[in-house]
């Protein structure tokens, strides 16, 4: 260990932060060992966001993840150089590296099919090292789908914001998917307990929210790759979720039909490496299946955080391709 002086510039504040607060500080330093800027995480400024976060645990499970899980795993995140948490009022403090001159994903917009693989392949690092691993059921605070509330909890939770959603984005899901986009957001409803009871026992760590909002991507020490960030929901659960919730919505919808089972056959491929059972045939059934926990996604978080210009946006994208998604698989058919 050393002591160097260290200058800290003026914050700015970066993201969309509807969950949290994310700050770029810059450094000044002699030492060669300071980077020239750091991520700090806070809790959001909004009540509403950070009313549901620390009701949901948000900030306590991305505090918990750097500290226990990061180093368990092979998928690439932020470094974290400093962490602090208040198990009474969950404020908390995380510095992270910064990962420049990595580039934040959009989710607005969506990706290329070859900027997908790359995710692709960063999740498998993810799930692969913790596949069918019995002490990830000791990680009380991890999200589980095996939770006896769960499904209940979820499903009081859908009913009541769907009103608030159909409001907001029931038109553009009408304009992208047809009557049909907005019966199946209303017959999930009534199926959502038997989805989310019928996932069966958890096979892996999964992040939650894996989608192009929370990957940085570019050449990031020689390594042209991605790197994962935002914490808040990792769950003991199946990583197929996290795989139909990516390409759900990461790629526009016919580049998703057109690529879908190449991208599902990578990540069996990749999986492979760690797990020596993987099947297309049973991947692509959980694929099929899982496209519904996009549509849960947008319905139940767009309705319980800030309201922002940009948020609205992410979320008309989300709903709308998670829906499309969902239609294209027959999702509803296979509860």
């Amino acid at each position: 260990m050393f002591a160097t002086d260290v200058r800290a510039g003026e914050p700015q504040r970066i993201g969309d932060g509807l969950v949290g607060m994310n700050l770029r500080v810059p450094l000044e330093s002699e030492s060669t060992h300071v980077p020239s800027s750091v991520v700090v995480k806070l809790m959001s400024d909004d009540v509403t966001s950070r009313t549901t976060a620390v009701t949901l645990g948000n900030y306590m499970r991305e505090v918990r993840f750097y500290s226990e899980i990061a180093p368990t795993v092979d998928v690439r995140t932020a470094r974290c150089y400093f962490v602090d948490f208040d198990d009474v009022t969950h404020d908390f403090v995380l510095v992270l590296d910064d990962l420049a001159p990595a580039q934040q994903g959009n989710q607005v917009i969506g990706c290329d099919v070859n900027t997908a693989r790359t995710a692709v392949v960063e999740m498998t690092r993810l799930h692969g090292p913790r596949w069918n691993d019995p002490k990830l059921f000791d990680v009380s605070w991890l999200q589980r789908s095996t939770d006896p509330s769960g499904p209940e909890t979820i499903n009081a939770v859908y009913g009541a914001v769907k009103g608030g959603f159909l409001e907001m984005f029931g038109e553009a899901i009408r304009d992208a998917c047809g009557v049909a986009g907005l019966e199946l957001v209303h017959e999930l409803g009534a199926a959502l307990v038997a989805f989310l009871a019928g996932r069966g026992v958890p096979r892996t760590l999964v992040h939650g929210d894996f989608r192009l909002d929370n990957l940085m991507f570019g050449d990031m020490s020689g390594d042209p790759t991605c790197a994962v960030v935002d914490w808040q929901t990792p769950a003991h659960g199946d990583g197929v979720t996290d795989l139909a919730y990516f390409l759900g919505a990461g790629l526009l919808p016919d580049d998703r039909r057109a690529n879908e089972d190449a991208l599902v056959s990578l990540y069996v491929s990749e999986l492979s490496r760690y797990v020596g059972d993987a099947s297309f045939d049973d991947v692509w059934r959980r694929y099929r299946r899982e496209a519904l926990a996009g549509v849960v996604m947008s319905v139940v978080a767009s309705q319980i955080v800030q309201r922002t210009d940009r948020g609205d946006a992410m979320f008309t994208a989300m709903a709308t391709r998670h829906v499309r998604h969902a239609l294209d698989m027959d999702s509803l058919s296979l509860l």
